[in-house]
């Protein structure tokens, strides 16, 4: 039987200053929840998220993140919440911290609340986390029964981020139609659970077409940690759009690479999520087949946001043809969503794609 199938979270609340509302917000959630956060975002908001709760006379247990969204640390923060007997999971912060939160709310059989401090990749939003080892190696996608309850988006606190998130976050917002569209073409499955939504569509086409008209604009005010018209557009298209896309319409090889590039040992490690996507991105393009042309529309923009576009961008100019073979290994792996690209496709020819895209962005 084919299906289709869509998901989001219950409510989304964007803009700046909103973190000051975040207890209020919760009431109607839980009433003693675990938050969660790595101590560089606690140090950040810890102020303003007390002040919060002071206001509402209602209390939280504090768990501290230690950095790697693995299954350690998932059973760590879940037994402290076990002891504490909360009702409800906070995660503030960036991507592995919200995915932990996922993750530890999916164990405790308890809600999740998502407030990233980041515009840095569009997981916020969706019912699933991505789970690594403990040296952060790519594992799997764990996915859960439902989206978060409420995603809380303060923009004030987007743009006081560096500023590589935020174009990170760029990056993994520009995947969304270019993997939805491989998924539809193909008839692959989605993240939801099923056929790729014309709703799904709609919203990658959106996102993509806010990222190329406001995209530079919104980094530039960023860079000054202004929060502008295009700033908000950017955030909801990194977030809320991309999230909602990439869930319902599908991931494909951008996604894959990404995934295959943790084969590799060195500085790519150093690389965000959302920069790493950003080269599967044109992998994936010249996978497809596409034109110079449509290819440097990409490359162009990217290096305007300063994001990865070669081989000496991504740390891999000593990278032997064997290493990015090991990369096609790993994208082509069995149940990976190169699939939704093309099944037939070899880890050869990830590994030419690769170097391809370096050709054409020098």
């Amino acid at each position: 039987m084919t299906k289709y199938v869509f998901r989001s979270p219950s409510r989304y609340i964007q803009g700046a200053g909103v973190m000051k509302e975040l207890a209020k917000e919760i009431e109607s959630i839980g009433q003693y929840p675990l938050l969660m956060a790595d101590e560089v975002v606690w140090d950040i908001t810890k102020e303003v998220i007390e002040d919060s709760f002071d206001a509402t006379n209602t209390n939280y247990h504090f768990e501290k993140f230690n950095g790697e969204s693995s299954t350690n640390e998932i059973e760590r923060i879940s037994d402290s919440g076990k002891k504490q007997s909360v009702d409800l999971v906070i995660g503030v912060g960036g991507g592995k911290t919200l995915d932990t939160a996922k993750a530890v709310s999916d164990k405790l059989a308890v809600p999740v609340v998502i407030v990233p401090t980041t515009a840095s990749t569009d997981a916020p939003t969706s019912a699933l986390s991505v789970i690594y080892t403990d040296e952060g190696v790519f594992e799997a996608y764990e996915f859960y029964d439902k989206n978060p309850e409420l995603v809380l988006v303060d923009t004030a606190t987007i743009v006081n981020a560096p500023i590589r998130l935020f174009a990170s976050g760029i990056c993994d917002a520009m995947a969304t139609l270019v993997e939805v569209k491989a998924t539809m073409k193909r008839n692959g499955n989605t993240m939801a659970g099923g056929k790729p939504t014309l709703a799904a569509q709609a919203i990658a086409e959106m996102a993509e077409k806010t990222l190329f008209e406001q995209g530079v604009a919104a980094y530039k005010a960023a860079k000054d940690g202004i929060v502008t018209p295009a700033v908000e557009a950017i955030v909801e298209a990194n977030t809320l759009l991309s999230g909602l896309g990439f869930e319902n319409g599908g991931l494909a090889g951008a996604h894959a690479v990404h995934n295959g590039f943790t084969a590799l040992n060195g500085d790519i490690h150093h690389l965000t999520h959302g920069e790493k996507v950003a080269y599967g991105t044109l992998v994936q393009l010249v996978l497809e087949g596409k034109t110079e042309t449509e290819i440097k529309e990409y490359i162009e923009f990217y290096q305007q946001i300063d994001m990865p576009t070669t081989l000496e961008d991504m740390h891999l100019t000593s990278a032997s043809f064997e290493d990015l073979v090991e990369v096609g290994k790993l994208a082509t792996a069995e149940g990976e969503t190169m699939e939704n690209l093309d099944p037939e496709i070899t880890a050869e020819q990830v590994a030419y794609a690769i170097l391809a895209v370096d050709t054409l962005s020098k």
